[in-house]
Order: C-alpha cells, then sequence, then structure tokens
C-alpha cells in the first residue's frame, strides 16, 4: 500500500508544512481500506461511504497529533475505528430511544436509566486495557464474529476468547454497586 518514493510521514509533513494538496495522495492511497473498515461497521455502501468521507476529514484536521512514533497506517486505522464505534454507538442509542418511544411502554425515568446505565459501561469499557477493550468493542458493539475480529487485531480466537471473558469479569468487578450492575447483555 505504500509507495516507496513517497512515505507517508513525508507525505503529512508536506501537508503540515501547508502543501494541502498532497492529502489527496493519502485519500487515494487509503479510500479502499477506509471504505473495507467501514464496511465492517455498517454492512452498506451509502453508510460506508459517508463513513470514508467523516474520516478523512477528522485525519485532515487531527494531522497535526501525528507524531510518527507509529506508522501513518496505525494511525489511520485507529482514527477509524475509534470514529466508527462512536458512530455506532450513536446509532444504537437513538435506535433504543426510538423504538421504546413508539411503543410506549418506557416512562422517561426508564429511558433516563438506561442511558446512564450505557453511558456509565461505556465509560467504564474504556477504561480496560486495550487488548481487552478493542475485543469487546468489536465483539458486542459490532456484532463481529471471533473470526472477523481475528483478521482486524491480528490475535489469534482463543486470545480473543479469553480478552472478552477477562474483559467481563473486570466489567463486572467495576460496576459492582453501580446502576449498571445489572445490565445482562454483556
Amino acid at each position: 500500500m505504500q509507495n516507496d518514493i513517497h512515505p507517508d510521514e513525508r507525505i503529512v509533513r508536506q501537508v503540515l508544512n501547508g502543501d494541502i494538496e498532497c492529502f489527496r495522495v493519502i485519500v487515494s492511497r487509503y479510500q479502499s481500506y477506509i471504505y473495507s473498515i467501514g464496511m465492517r461497521f455498517f454492512r452498506n455502501n451509502d453508510d460506508s461511504n459517508d463513513f470514508v468521507q467523516d474520516v478523512f476529514l477528522k485525519v485532515y484536521n487531527e494531522l497535526k497529533s501525528f507524531r510518527g512514533s507509529a506508522p501513518f497506517r496505525s494511525w489511520l486505522t485507529r482514527i477509524a475505528y475509534n470514529f466508527g464505534i462512536n458512530r455506532i454507538n450513536a446509532k444504537k442509542i437513538d435506535k433504543v430511544i426510538f423504538e421504546e418511544s413508539i411503543s410506549g411502554e418506557p416512562t422517561p425515568e426508564q429511558i433516563h436509566l438506561k442511558d446512564e446505565t450505557i453511558n456509565l459501561l461505556r465509560r467504564t469499557v474504556d477504561l480496560l486495557p486495550e487488548q481487552y477493550r478493542v475485543c469487546v468493542d468489536l465483539y458486542f458493539y459490532m456484532g463481529l464474529k471471533y473470526a472477523d475480529i481475528e483478521s482486524i487485531t491480528g490475535y489469534p480466537v482463543n486470545t480473543i476468547k479469553s480478552n472478552v471473558l477477562r474483559a467481563k469479569q473486570i466489567l463486572r468487578d467495576k460496576l459492582r454497586g453501580s446502576i449498571a450492575e445489572d445490565y445482562h447483555e454483556m
């Protein structure tokens, strides 16, 4: 994917030095890669194409934070992954509130408690060690199978299963005594 004549890091420096046209090289180099990430999240062309545009806009706006301590592709992947997770979580919350408001069953207090529970759970998941958090995000929030997670993370399937199991135990311990203690989707 990387062109030896113009390594990504050199192009990033050029963009940061004011040659914003060079950003087109980054986009053309990684557009199909980011699209494939979008397809894993959204499983449709329209949302995946929107995802690509939004990710590159975010990358451009955050380019100054790229330090070069890891390859550019890794930094780009992390931004795309986090952006996808945030978008999926926002859609899930909107869908739950919409469906419950149509059915007329839950009270505003129940919706508030559910929102608080989801927010607390998300914040607690974000505090997990990265190898656990990534597996939990991909397995529970994105609904991916272990084989798909293996292809994204490079972790063996047994490691993924172990990470999910350990993460669940850590979450149970951290959430004990909170409003999220009885959350059973995990």
